[in-house]
This record gives structure tokens, C-alpha cells and sequence, in this order.
């Protein structure tokens, strides 16, 4: 006779330690002393233009997308009928210098505006 044990699942729990996965990117951490800080952790002082979105001082590139994209969502700039499209107001339209930019091609702008 057959032996019922329990169905194999593809599934696989996560460690009790682990965080909950939240919808908000997490602060990215410093390097320990003496090393080197990597492309997404060096701090950038970001253009006029984009500081009237992010503020002002330096700040990681993965932090102005944070922000960029929470100034997005605050002011409901997402287009409703495609959500990869973002509609620029004042603001934005002088970071980007168009009306309209997706979502992937939104970096491309950004980073002309942090030195």
C-alpha cells in the first residue's frame, strides 16, 4: 500500500528573523570604515531643478529615485491608463524637459541632474 505522506510544494518559508517585505525601498547602508562606497551609495548633490523635488543637500542616487518617485505618487502624476508613464508637472517638466517620460527612461533624466 501506497504511503500518504504529505504533497511536495515549491514553497519555502522565510526565516523567522527575516523582515517583512514592504512596499518601501530600505536606507541604504554605509560601507564599513575604509571601504569604498559603491555607485548607488555615493552621495550626490543633486540641481536646483531637482532639488525643488528632493531637497536640498547631498543625497545616494537610490535615494532621489526614492524620492522622486514618492513626489510622484503624493501628487498622483502616474498616468491611470498606463502606470509606467509619468505626466511631469512644473516641477518636474524642468528635470525631465518633456511632459512625458516612462518610468525607464526616467533615470536617464535624473542622473543629468546629480554631480
Amino acid at each position: 500500500m501506497p504511503s500518504k505522506a504529505p504533497p511536495k510544494t515549491s514553497e519555502t518559508k522565510a526565516p523567522k528573523d527575516a523582515a517583512p517585505a514592504q512596499g518601501k525601498a530600505a536606507k541604504i547602508d554605509k560601507p564599513a570604515k575604509g571601504a569604498k562606497l559603491n555607485a548607488l551609495q555615493q552621495p550626490l548633490q543633486p540641481s536646483a531643478e531637482l532639488a525643488a523635488v528632493v531637497g536640498e543637500g547631498k543625497l545616494a542616487r537610490g535615494e532621489v529615485v526614492s524620492k522622486v518617485w514618492v513626489y510622484i505618487k503624493e501628487n498622483k502624476l502616474q498616468n491611470p491608463d498606463d502606470g509606467r508613464e509619468i505626466i511631469a508637472d512644473d516641477k518636474l517638466r524642468k528635470v525631465f524637459g518633456k511632459d512625458k517620460v516612462t518610468m525607464f527612461e526616467m533615470n536617464k533624466h535624473l542622473a543629468q541632474h546629480l554631480k
